[in-house]
């Protein structure tokens, strides 16, 4: 049996380098363990003494001292446990990869969440190539930024000036330019409507990038305020990029990308649109005119 083990070890370790060979090259700075003691990757690393320790995932590790399956709360209760020490006591980064849950939440107890310093999360959509690394937890530092990646053929790339993913520069109906804040980063997006008759009862609204009861609280305020009539159409909106706008600032691009989208006129070129939109119709808004359009990435 333990010769068989070690034919799964050796094709789980060609199966790693040959990723690591198409996505770039593979160096002796690299050292891999196929391995899910904790008492066998204790003793590798104090025995060769890394910099830097990535466990992947925190789910297989397993103690022999815990008589419950790998996986399990005690599992990964003891696992991190030991790799805190570690960590702690040999001055060691260990980066603990985790699986989450279909809420986007860290799988497991929370107390993993509690014993770590730091937790970050890889954010996308499964068939889009932009991904926002975001720290939600950080013990030495701030918590306010973000960094944009996208998934190319050589693996992760950094994107320094990410507006532009977010941005079509289509001057059609239907089109607006908002700015969010990712963190300490004002990244400026596009929001795209589409309206056309509906064929049911009950229209239907849709919204992606954006909380679906905001757009319908925010038609409500188009047609009592601005008489805009709404109820017999089908209403989708759109957040170029797969961004996703959390924040109230968006509601002035929402809208008149809405009211463009209706009465088929584009909005003023080289415009960004910010601000909050109350029940009575009123708010603090707010117009920016952006003269070169070069400049349109803050």
């Amino acid at each position: 049996s333990r010769g068989l083990g070690d034919v799964y070890k050796r094709q789980s370790l060609r199966q790693i380098k040959l990723r690591a060979n198409r996505i770039g090259q593979f160096t002796d700075k690299m050292q891999l363990l196929c391995e899910t003691n904790l008492e066998v990757i204790r003793e590798v690393i104090e025995r060769r003494k890394p910099d830097v320790v990535v466990i992947d995932s925190i789910q297989t590790m397993f103690h022999e001292d815990v008589s419950s399956a790998p996986g399990s709360v005690s599992q990964v209760r003891e696992s991190t446990n030991i790799l805190m020490q570690i960590a702690k006591g040999m001055g060691v980064s260990i980066f603990i990869v985790g699986h989450v849950t279909k809420e986007g939440n860290v799988a497991g107890p929370r107390v993993l969440e509690h014993m770590v310093d730091t937790v970050l999360y890889f954010e996308g959509e499964r068939h889009d190539a932009l991904r926002l690394l975001r720290a939600v937890k950080n013990r030495f530092g701030s918590t306010d930024e973000i960094g944009v990646f996208e998934m190319r053929a050589n693996g992760m790339v950094e994107i320094p000036d990410p507006s532009g993913l977010f941005l079509t520069g289509a001057q059609a109906p239907g089109c607006a330019v908002t700015c969010a804040m990712e963190g300490t980063r004002p990244m400026l997006a596009e929001v795209q409507a589409l309206i056309s008759p509906s064929a049911f009862s009950n229209p239907r609204r849709m919204a992606a990038g954006m909380d679906g009861n905001r757009l319908v609280l925010l038609l409500a305020v188009l047609e009592k305020k601005a008489g805009l009539k709404l109820y017999d159409k089908d209403v989708y909106t759109n957040v170029v990029g797969g961004l996703r706008l959390e924040e109230r600032s968006a509601d002035l691009a929402i809208a008149l990308c809405i009211a463009s989208a209706l009465s088929d006129l584009p909005l003023p070129p080289h415009t960004a649109l910010l601000g909050e939109i109350s029940l009575t119709g009123e708010g603090r808004l707010s117009l920016i005119h952006i003269s070169e359009p070069t400049r349109l990435a803050l």
